[in-house]
């Protein structure tokens, strides 16, 4: 505003306001004098100062302090008192930082986020349940499918008409003894479903001594092996746009299941099979790949610029949600 005030009387208003990019309007208002204006008077129907503590009073006993302002006025009214307006009530309590959710709120639990790490077979796993096209649409069929975490060798798998948790303990049952489980050995990780969560999944862990672990709500990424597993296999050009029927979509989940785990070179294992890991032969196999490679690499060493080329191996542990710290590949 000084430069528009230093240059009006060498060039003009216009001029002016034009080489500093300022309205005019904006200059003509800032010659006009501030005018001082009184305070608005009290209304003389306002509530005085008595009068409204009353109100925030009566609000915040413990009587209605749960109610919103309609009820607290239908409710005095009934009992033969009437101090203000609903609106006036909420005037009151704006003044007082009040207007809020006023009724008792049940309060969110604090999930803790889950951390997991397996160095060996069958010392977690994961499961989840999927759904799976039926005959027509509209139809779905439930793929139950639990995983271990840290070979991906799938250990157990069900398809059943729908969601239920006496389906999914049927088959935990059957994976424990089928894997030699033994009581205090074993951690189970899922999301919140009805089946997850039901008592009788609880007590059924309590019975084989099985910890539990559970997702976040709405946090896919706390069982992303459950979730890559799902898509891998739901993705594979083996799985038919619809399954005509139960008999049917178990004939195919089999013939997939048993792609992943003895067929499936997986990335996440330095390209070896899950049942490789999971059964303790990814030695010998990583011995006799890096044979091969040390081969090459004597007939042809001009070809590898990076020198002796290495077999990989897969990590020496699997985490969900490893600590910041943790240099540990998924």
């Amino acid at each position: 505003m000084q430069g528009v005030l230093f240059l009006v009387p060498l060039v003009g208003v216009v001029a002016a306001c034009a080489a500093l990019c300022m309205s005019r309007s904006r200059y003509y208002r800032a010659q006009k004098p501030t005018v001082k204006r009184n305070p608005r008077p009290r209304p003389p129907r306002a509530l005085s100062e008595d009068e409204r503590a009353k109100v925030l009073a009566t609000l915040d006993s413990d009587e209605f302090m749960d109610k919103a302002p309609a009820q607290v006025f239908a409710k005095l009214l009934e009992d033969g008192t009437y101090l203000c307006s609903t609106r006036t009530m909420y005037r009151v309590l704006a003044a007082n930082d009040q207007v809020r959710e006023r009724r008792a709120q049940r309060q969110h639990p604090a999930y803790t986020k889950p951390q997991l790490v397996a160095t060996a077979p069958n010392q977690v796993w994961t499961w989840d349940i999927t759904k799976l096209p039926g005959p027509t649409k509209g139809t779905y069929y439930s793929l139950y499918v639990i995983l271990d975490l840290y070979s991906r060798y799938i250990v157990g798998w069900q398809v059943a008409r729908r969601e239920s948790a006496a389906v999914y303990q049927e088959l935990v049952e059957a994976c424990c003894k089928d894997q030699g489980v033994v009581p205090e050995q074993l951690t189970i990780h899922s999301d919140r479903g009805s089946p997850m969560t039901a008592k009788s999944t609880a007590l059924l862990y309590v019975d084989l001594g099985i910890a539990k672990s559970h997702s976040r709500p709405y946090t896919s990424n706390d069982n992303p092996y459950s979730e890559a597993n799902f898509r891998t296999l739901k993705y594979r050009p083996d799985m038919p746009d619809r399954l005509g029927s139960l008999e049917h979509a178990r004939q195919v989940m089999r013939a997939l299941v048993d792609w992943y785990n003895d067929e499936h070179y997986h990335l996440g294992l330095a390209l070896l099979h899950p049942a490789d890991v999971h059964y303790g032969r990814a030695a010998d196999i990583i011995a006799a790949r890096q044979r091969v490679l040390d081969a090459a690499h004597a007939a042809h060493p001009e070809r590898f610029v990076r020198g002796r080329p290495v077999q990989k191996a897969p990590p020496p542990a699997a985490w969900i949600n490893p600590p910041p710290t943790e240099a540990v590949a998924q």
